[in-house]
């Protein structure tokens, strides 16, 4: 995700640090409006990037998330990192589309646990004098892989993405849907073992404890005693402790899989995050069990994210283009988003 463009301006003080391993190149369109600014901000990391009207990811950068300095500072990163990014265009952006975690609405970041701010204005996230909307960070994910990846056509499908934690994006009629309050998706909570080990939520047994990265590892090195394993190594490995983790993990997805087909009747279910990178190791077995749990109905189809760690900004720039007035823009993006040289 990068483009030839004119020598970036670096980001100013209090911020982000410099870019990580963006690239500049090519012209953004020649004209104000012919981009969008989208940002993708994780708790460790953002993903930023340029993208046209016509789908083409002009340029792509990431930075980090300061926020061990507190959310100020976290918003003060996001509002250079976006200044930035912007600079690095030729012209003006058309809009600013943001996915972040916790309860967001298009207009306001209201809260996250994992950042601490609360009611954010959009506005905040940027001194540029263009619309900006907001987005979840899965169900943005989530709208991206409905427009522009392995749910394209689909008007009803749960993107589940597996990482540092676990939430869903439950796409109902072509679009994310949050629920009553914005609370909706989060699947990494549904008690698949009631009486299991204690998440960090609180609660007992949930399946972000037993099959979100950060718990596979963790888990595999409390049982093991080795220090600093990462899930995609305890997946592939034929120890025997690993195989029993890695067991309670699929265990645990299949177990809310099927809770969530028997209530939902989705049409496909789309894995994404670090964790789907694992291919057939996580999805063959995931489907076997998923089949195995509905005994009277057939399971959907098992896919892996088409957009994979991209999700996030390419949703982004959908909704940047959205709060631009251009909801029409995405179904006419080239599917092989993904397959562009310049995106990293």
């Amino acid at each position: 995700m990068s483009e030839s463009a004119p020598e970036p301006a670096a980001p100013t003080t209090p911020g982000p640090h410099p870019p990580e391993g963006g690239s500049a190149g090519g012209s953004s369109g020649g004209s104000s409006g012919a981009f969008v600014v989208a940002l993708d901000v994780g708790g460790t990391s953002m993903k930023g990037g340029l993208v046209s009207e016509s789908g083409a990811v002009l340029l792509s950068e990431r930075c980090p998330t300061p926020v061990a300095d507190g959310p100020e500072a976290v918003v003060s990163g996001i509002r250079d990192f976006i200044g930035h990014l912007a600079a690095s265009g030729d012209g003006v952006p058309a809009g600013v589309g943001l996915a972040v975690p916790g309860l967001v609405s298009a207009e306001t970041a209201h809260y996250a646990t994992n950042i601490g701010w609360r009611d954010v204005p959009a506005s905040d996230f940027t001194s540029l004098d263009v619309p900006v909307m907001l987005g979840h960070d899965v169900r943005t994910g989530g709208l991206a892989e409905s427009v522009l990846g392995a749910g394209r056509g689909v008007s009803d499908f749960l993107f589940l993405p597996i990482g540092t934690g676990i939430a869903g994006a439950m796409i109902l009629r072509g679009e994310p849907y949050g629920g009553a309050s914005g609370w909706g998706g989060e699947i990494g909570h549904i008690p698949v073992f009631p009486d299991g080990e204690q998440c960090a939520c609180g609660q007992f047994g949930c399946l972000e404890t037993y099959a979100s990265g950060a718990s596979v590892g963790r888990r595999y090195s409390l049982r093991s005693g080795v220090e600093n394993v990462r899930a995609e190594q305890v997946v592939i490995s034929d120890d025997p402790v690993a195989v029993e983790v890695w067991d309670e993990a699929v265990e645990a997805l299949s177990l809310a899989l099927a809770t969530y087909t028997l209530l939902l009747d989705p049409s496909m279910i789309i894995l994404g995050g670090g964790l789907a990178e694992a291919g057939p190791a996580l999805l063959d077995p995931v489907r076997t069990r998923l089949v195995k749990r509905l005994a009277f109905r057939p399971a959907p189809p098992l896919l892996k994210s088409a957009l994979g760690v991209d999700a996030g900004m390419l949703g982004a720039a959908l909704l940047g283009w959205r709060a631009a007035g251009r909801p029409d823009l995405g179904p006419g993006w080239a599917l092989d988003v993904r397959s562009d040289p310049l995106v990293s």
